[in-house]
């Protein structure tokens, strides 16, 4: 492959992070509850082999985004990224896919988080 196709990655480390980490959230999400939709009537060790199987492409696209934020970000700014990417992956997936209720405590949830953002990307 050319080194073109890998530019991006190396231009912009924070962006490919969160790309990354978004893409690999929603396997995540899938792979902890889509089979509270899907196989109910199975046995639980059937929705954990399934939900093992989804979760590899997760570890396949969280490990490098890992891997290429703890390139400019410290450890702490990777796992706040990762909340903060985890309850906008999350939400949309519970109401809109799950057909769970919207609550007022996504925003405050949503709200504690900036905070945390904040306080991890101050410096």
């Amino acid at each position: 492959m050319s080194s073109q196709f890998f530019a991006p990655i190396v231009q912009y480390p924070v962006l490919t992070t969160a790309v990354l980490l978004t893409a690999s959230n929603l396997f995540m999400t899938f792979a902890w509850y889509g089979h509270l939709k899907h196989l109910q009537a199975s046995p639980w060790w059937t929705a954990a082999l399934v939900s093992w199987g989804i979760a590899l492409f997760e570890y396949l696209l969280q490990v490098p985004a890992n891997r290429i934020g703890f390139t400019v970000m410290s450890l702490a700014q990777l796992k706040i990224m990762q909340e903060v990417i985890t309850l906008a992956v999350f939400v949309p997936f519970a109401v809109l896919y799950m057909d769970q209720p919207v609550k007022l405590d996504f925003l405050w949830a949503g709200l504690c988080l900036m905070g945390a953002v904040y306080f991890i990307f101050r410096t």
